[in-house]
């Protein structure tokens, strides 16, 4: 893949390289526009840098880890990952960050081109009208300013590309997509199914809607359930923007991508009240230097997009450009997780999983749909799945010597577990600001985050437990086990909504289409755009979001309204 450019004047630039970023690289260089892709770290090269296959005896620390480097270099991101992909995730005495002593805050990136792209979880679902219009049903945050119908043929656009695999349910809350073949549920999984049917209802499991091919798609081939996915994928199997979108943009001769290129803000020009350019620090030699183009896409991720624009401050805009709101930076929302229940599946002992399925099961929301809960509102789903338990279970078993050994040579009994993820309500209080006394390596102020769960979220995560244990019980579970331990903001990497659409300029940063009120040529389609957070994973709607905005941005070009 080309990476070096001099010329420094482009049609477009985008700022970021991961899910949106190499969604936006990808329409606008397909539509004719000579862009060029901006990511502060490194290339990574999948035959070099994808290990997905190296056993565990031959890594250095044997899976476990340099303890001494993390520590020192990565106390922060070693919350995540694993010895093979740690090099995946940021070094964080060069990216520091803070939070207020009493609200800890994870915040787990990569800075590579292809982004979380290369370590995300592949969950891909679309949202529905409960969720586009719960911020107006309920008063809590603002009205989103569409609706499902506006962005489902983008979720059809993207998805006919990505390929994701899954079952169609009919279901409002969770719309079906343009699937591939659904992966099998194992038979454990297909008992719990069945179970559930049968005692409730209005609650439904089927097998997660991932972006991982069942079968050939677009060039890419079908998995091979090996199973290890967040070390890379030799075979391009799943989607991300380093083996899919920024591929098909470079394949327009029109992409001009630039590692190391560290975004220290933008340029405005009072005159115009437009962009005019990004200025870039590289990040290997700490040279500045500016890049100029039409139209500028900001895709560096929720917290970093925001980042950016607060450090763009001008006389214009002094709290940040294209804050004349004044919410640039606020209503931080993530995932809630770590509540539901396990259990031990009786029978099907005849039965074995062959292969490494990298998929679980979903059950959509379905708490106030059809009723109103008395301690929360919106809804929480679940993920998980089941599977036999395997000799790692010796770690809570007593024994010792060849018969544990022998014993623990067989399989153990099947468990299934539903793990809940639940809606975060926007908070004008849950927000990032500037850090100005602190810099990061290139000397750029780094940010300070505030954000905690409030009465709702953890309702919902005291209510993941209650109902993933009654669903296990009617399955006939046995030594079921209960959690509700919440997890920490930012744990669920799912951090959305520092630059939130709306209609109305005074409340909001951005218009319908992802374009901020204030500059016409600047759009932001991360996850900072997002007004609520619903509770499906929101990868697939940052993608549909993006290409939506990508043909609006080129149909004004054209128009002469850029």
């Amino acid at each position: 893949m080309n990476v070096i450019g001099t010329a420094n004047k482009y049609d477009a630039i985008v700022i970021g390289s991961g899910i949106s970023g190499g969604w936006a690289a990808k329409e606008l260089t397909e539509k004719g526009m000579q862009t060029l892709v901006l990511e502060a770290g490194q290339t990574i090269v999948p035959e070099r840098d994808y290990v997905e296959h190296v056993p565990v005896w031959d890594v250095k620390f044997r899976g476990l880890r340099d303890r001494k480097y993390e520590e020192v270099y990565q106390p922060i991101q070693r919350h995540i990952g694993d010895e093979w992909n740690s090099k995946f995730f940021v070094n964080d005495l060069e990216n520091p960050y803070t939070t207020p002593p009493d609200q800890p805050y994870l915040f787990l990136r990569g800075r590579h081109v292809g982004g979380r792209s290369i370590m995300w979880g592949r969950q891909s679902y679309r949202w529905g009208d409960v969720n586009f219009e719960s911020n107006a049903d309920d008063g809590h945050g603002s009205d989103w300013p569409i609706r499902y119908k506006d962005i489902e043929p983008w979720y059809d656009y993207v998805e006919n590309f990505i390929g994701v695999s899954g079952q169609t349910e009919g279901l409002p809350q969770l719309p079906d997509g343009k699937f591939l073949p659904p992966m099998e549920m194992n038979c454990a999984e297909i008992a719990v199914k069945e179970a559930m049917k049968e005692k409730f209802p209005d609650r439904c499991l089927t097998i997660g809607r991932t972006a991982i091919l069942t079968v050939p798609h677009n060039g890419r081939g079908a998995c091979h359930y090996c199973g290890p996915c967040s070390r890379g994928c030799i075979t391009r199997s799943y989607f991300s923007s380093l083996n899919s979108t920024l591929p098909a943009a470079e394949a327009t001769g029109k992409m001009t991508l630039r590692p190391f290129s560290v975004v220290h803000s933008l340029v405005f020009d009072s005159a115009t009240r437009r962009i005019t350019g990004v200025r870039v620090i590289d990040a290997q030699t700490k040279e500045t230097m500016e890049f100029h183009a039409k139209v500028v896409f900001l895709n560096a991720s929720t917290l970093e997009s925001a980042r950016i624009l607060l450090n763009s401050a001008t006389t214009e805009f002094p709290n940040g450009l294209a804050n004349s709101s004044g919410e640039l930076g606020h209503n931080l929302m993530d995932h809630i997780m770590h509540g539901g229940a396990s259990g031990i599946i009786p029978g099907h002992e005849d039965r074995v999983q062959l292969g490494n399925r990298p998929n679980g099961i979903y059950v959509p929301r379905f708490r106030n749909m059809h009723d109103k809960h008395p301690d929360f509102v919106r809804g929480y789903g679940f993920q998980g799945g089941g599977g036999r338990e395997d000799w790692r279970r010796g770690t809570d078993m007593a024994g010792f010597g060849a018969d544990f050994k022998h014993q623990l040579r067989n399989p153990g009994p099947w468990r299934f577990t539903f793990a809940g993820f639940g809606e975060c309500l926007p908070n004008h209080d849950n927000h990032m600001e500037l850090n100005k006394d602190k810099v990061d390596a290139w000397g750029i102020p780094t940010i300070k985050v505030s954000h905690k769960w409030r009465e709702n979220e953890l309702a919902m995560v005291k209510d993941m437990q209650v109902t993933g244990a009654e669903m296990l019980q009617a399955s006939g579970a046995k030594d079921i086990q209960l959690f509700s331990v919440p997890s920490l903001p930012g744990e669920g990497i799912h951090e959305m909504g520092s630059a939130r659409m709306g209609n109305d300029p005074k409340t909001s940063v951005l218009n319908a289409h992802n374009q901020a009120h204030d500059i016409a040529n600047l759009f932001v389609t991360d996850g900072s755009f997002m007004v609520s957070s619903a509770c499906q994973n929101p990868s697939l709607t940052y993608m549909a979001m993006t290409a939506r905005a990508c043909d609006y941005a080129v149909n004004q070009m054209k128009n002469g309204e850029l």
